[in-house]
């Protein structure tokens, strides 16, 4: 990265995502291995349109068809050089048809598998022989995965397929094995099955074939979402500084900058009311000034990882300059955090770290050792193709993004939102976060390409592994104390690899574990017994031990947060009376300008 020049912010005001079955025993005389693996194979090309049809094409680390394909060939190919434990699985499956077709069976759901949440699950001997049915499949695909050989990761990848399988043929997502699509059709004198062939139609031509998963009419940006009062007090090519009006008298005398994620746009922090982080911050006392990322084009693909780098130092420099403050507190999510953590260490590299007091990163990985879901699928040849087709394009957009991410939590993102509009006939429902996530930004060229580079060389790891603004990045040089929170069930972020990126920082930290996924552990607001956290304060044990020894918290890691950034700094002083100064002055009325971009 420091070959190339750097794309700076000019000035400050912008001009006007087969059937596992074998033969159970081969049968002399047999096909050949090759020959047998051959008919499979042409059977896998012969799907091959309808996985592209709906996989989309490489988000960020390479979800490929043609690697879809070759994992499926791979699977093939296991389970024909074993024949023996197919043929004891697939028995073992048989009898536990056999269980259940004579109601002996004692096979039951997890208790938070909601798609078997009616009583009418257990009461009826139909529907209840149907669900476990699938359930005895489906724990015969998951000891097959576990029985074949194979390195480990032929065997992730052939996971990711099964689970793609196994969450596609669900009874719920079939009219005649959803105990409630019958009771629907009856209580809408068949307008639930008229509904349903209409949503279906609509987003066949709307929305790329995928189910909508929200109703879009419900929210308004500016109104219900990113709604906390504030303006505009910094605007330049990349980014817009929003600053939050005070409503208490005495505040933090050291402001709060937070950096979202690049790829999205910024409100994840600024959810609806009773739901938003800043909302929350600023009731209980913090100067919060937010990150408003320009939505890119085509124009901007030159910007990179030091593009925004300098853009958060600029905006870093205005919240100085407009409190008066010597240093933050910086704030960051995902991608944010991975730019935030970069500065922090420019920042010491220029002699300036005193900017930052402290470092808080949620959802963030800087150590890219871990295999996720993500990058299940990247290899050179998905890398070079995702690569060319962003550099050709300017950006990577955000909307196949969205499409493969849903494609790595089926159940939630994609077949739940298939049963609610297309078998039940139902509208999607309304939920601020669905619409952030359905509200997609774009990546820049570079920027896609630096992301690749990182997750593909973990230069961060490494002091001088990567040189950004001319400085040489040593993450272990931030001595400022860290606050990390990783989500539990997080798909995208494995809370391991955050707990192992927080290593690579100098400062004291503190881990806090949210028992939920990606966002969520995000979006916790505090309210009477909700939401967990696991913690313990001695973040030099391998993650494993740090989780056996972590004690389980009732409520909201916003509150601890708080008290743990307010014992940063405590000088208090008075609220200002206006935002902004008069080297900065308000712009416009928050949310700004750049979160309304397509």
């Amino acid at each position: 990265m420091s070959a190339r020049r750097v794309i700076r912010p000019e000035g400050r005001c912008m001009p006007s995502q087969q059937d596992p079955r074998h033969p159970s025993a081969p049968r002399p005389p047999k096909p050949s291995l090759a020959a047998r693996a051959g008919r499979i194979s042409h059977a896998v090309d012969d799907a091959r349109l309808a996985a592209e049809a709906v996989l989309g094409s490489s988000p960020l680390v390479g979800l490929s068809q043609p690697q879809i394909i070759d994992a499926l060939r791979r699977l093939v190919l296991l389970m024909a050089r074993s024949p023996l434990t197919v043929a004891r699985i697939e028995a073992s499956l048989a009898l536990e048809q056999g269980r259940i077709l004579l109601g002996l069976s004692r096979l039951a759901p997890r208790a938070d598998d909601v798609r078997f949440a009616d009583p009418v699950w257990q009461r009826s001997r139909y529907y209840r022989r149907v669900m476990q049915a699938y359930l005895a499949w489906s724990n015969s695909l998951d000891a097959l995965l576990h029985a074949l050989p194979g390195s480990d990761r032929d065997k992730a990848r052939a996971g990711f397929l099964v689970h793609q399988i196994v969450a596609m043929a669900a009874p719920t997502n079939f009219p005649g094995g959803h105990p409630e699509f019958p009771r629907r059709l009856w209580a809408t004198r068949g307008g639930s099955l008229l509904t349903g062939l209409t949503n279906l139609l609509t987003d066949l031509r709307d929305n790329g074939g995928l189910p909508r998963q929200v109703d879009a009419k419900a929210f308004e940006v500016g109104r219900n979402l990113a709604a906390t009062p504030g303006a505009v007090v910094f605007r330049n090519t990349v980014c817009e500084v929003i600053q939050y009006a005070p409503v208490t008298e005495i505040v933090n005398a050291l402001p709060v900058l937070i950096l979202p994620p690049q790829i999205n746009k910024y409100y994840i922090i600024d959810l609806a009311p009773g739901r938003s982080f800043i909302e929350h911050a600023v009731k209980q006392g913090q100067q919060v000034f937010c990150v408003s990322w320009r939505n890119p084009t085509a124009a901007q693909r030159d910007w990179g990882l030091e593009t925004y780098v300098s853009a958060a130092q600029a905006a870093l420099e205005a919240v100085l300059e407009i409190t008066g403050s010597e240093s933050t507190h910086l704030v960051a999510a995902c991608a944010g955090g991975m730019t935030a953590a970069v500065l922090a260490a420019c920042l010491q590299a220029q002699g300036r770290g005193r900017q930052v007091r402290s470092l808080s990163l949620l959802v963030t990985i800087l150590d890219t050792r871990a295999r996720t879901l993500v990058g299940l699928f990247a290899d050179e040849r998905t890398v070079r193709q995702a690569l060319e087709q962003s550099r050709q394009r300017g950006v990577l957009d955000g909307r196949e993004m969205a499409r493969a991410f849903a494609w790595l939590r089926p159940d939630d993102l994609i077949w739940r939102f298939h049963t609610n509009n297309y078998v039940l006939g139902r509208s999607p429902p309304a939920f601020d976060i669905l619409f952030w996530n359905n509200d997609n930004t774009r990546l820049p060229a570079q920027f896609h390409a630096d992301l690749l580079q990182i997750f593909r060389g973990n230069p961060l790891r490494r002091s001088g592994g990567m040189k950004i603004l001319g400085q040489t990045i040593d993450l272990n040089s931030v001595t400022c104390p860290v606050f990390v929170v990783a989500g539990e069930s997080d798909h995208i972020t494995p809370w391991e690899a955050c707990y192992r990126s927080a290593a690579l920082l100098g400062g004291r930290k503190r881990f806090l574990l949210c028992a939920a996924g990606h966002i969520q552990s995000i979006v916790t607001p505090p309210r009477a017994g909700r939401g967990t956290y696991r913690e313990h304060r001695d973040t030099s044990l391998p993650a494993e031990q740090w989780l056996q020894r972590a004690q389980i918290h009732k409520g909201s890691w916003w509150n601890e947060w708080l008290d743990w950034v307010n014992a940063q700094s405590r000088k208090r002083s008075a609220a200002p009376v206006s935002l902004g100064s008069e080297r900065h002055t308000v712009l416009e009325a928050a949310p700004g300008r750049y979160v309304h971009q397509l």
